[in-house]
């Protein structure tokens, strides 16, 4: 009898043990979940704004644009970072040495870091617009696939010139310079499908863009390159963001 006993206080002190075991695996569980759903608001709440700010101090005026783009600043205060931004040239820095400047950057109602986070996604986009494409001067160069006749032709091919250009029109009509020696006199429309451009019914363009937000269209035996016109009043491009 004393023996049960024995084993029943045993088996009912073993029995808290493992309740106790379980309420503090528990307890862990759900501070590591509320330590998690903290971090998940993003760096800025892990860190402070204060850590933040200096990181942002450190970085260039691309990896700054390219934060607000992606609300990794999500909660910081506008006002203090915008002022960050500008004491220290980076919307100045964001611009230097691009070939274009997107239109929307002249929107004057939006706020500037909402002004410069579009423009940074405005110059990785790739999808072409006829804004786009008429507001800029193209070079025109055969590539070495074109026939020879061709490329015999291109200024460029034969250092006897800078390369040809090309225009399009908002009518659709695309044009060139007088005395263009491949060119020859004939119509030329185009049209624009999301990121080709079609010529005619000639091979179809592909659209590309570069690291200075310049644009390229290209096929096996011609490509269109833009021409730099970050001094152009207005800028260039859309009004409204075309992602």
């Amino acid at each position: 009898m004393a023996e049960r006993k024995r084993k029943r206080k045993r088996a009912a002190e073993e029995w808290e043990r493992r309740k106790r075991s379980r309420r503090r695996s528990l307890r862990r569980r759900e501070g590591l979940g509320k330590r998690q759903v903290g971090w998940a608001g993003g760096p800025v709440e892990a860190l402070g704004e204060e850590v933040m700010g200096r990181v942002m101090e450190l970085l260039d005026a691309r990896s700054v644009a390219r934060c607000t783009a992606e609300d990794i600043l999500k909660g910081t205060h506008v006002y203090s970072f915008l002022k960050l931004m500008m004491g220290h040239g980076l919307c100045a820095e964001l611009m230097a040495g691009k070939a274009h400047i997107p239109r929307l950057t002249s929107i004057r109602t939006g706020s500037k870091l909402s002004t410069y986070s579009m423009a940074i996604m405005d110059g990785k986009r790739s999808r072409i617009t006829k804004e786009d494409l008429c507001d800029h001067a193209w070079e025109y160069r055969f590539t070495l696939a074109a026939p020879e006749y061709w490329r015999n032709l291109d200024p460029s091919w034969k250092h006897t010139g800078p390369p040809m250009r090309r225009y399009f029109h908002p009518d659709g009509y695309h044009s060139a310079d007088p005395h263009d020696t491949v060119w020859g006199g004939h119509q030329c429309a185009y049209t624009v499908i999301t990121s080709f451009v079609r010529i005619n019914r000639w091979p179809p363009l592909k659209v590309s863009r570069k690291d200075d937000w310049s644009w390229e269209l290209s096929n096996h035996l011609y490509r269109y390159n833009s021409i730099p016109d970050a001094d152009k009043k207005g800028c260039t491009g859309p009004l409204f963001p075309v992602w």
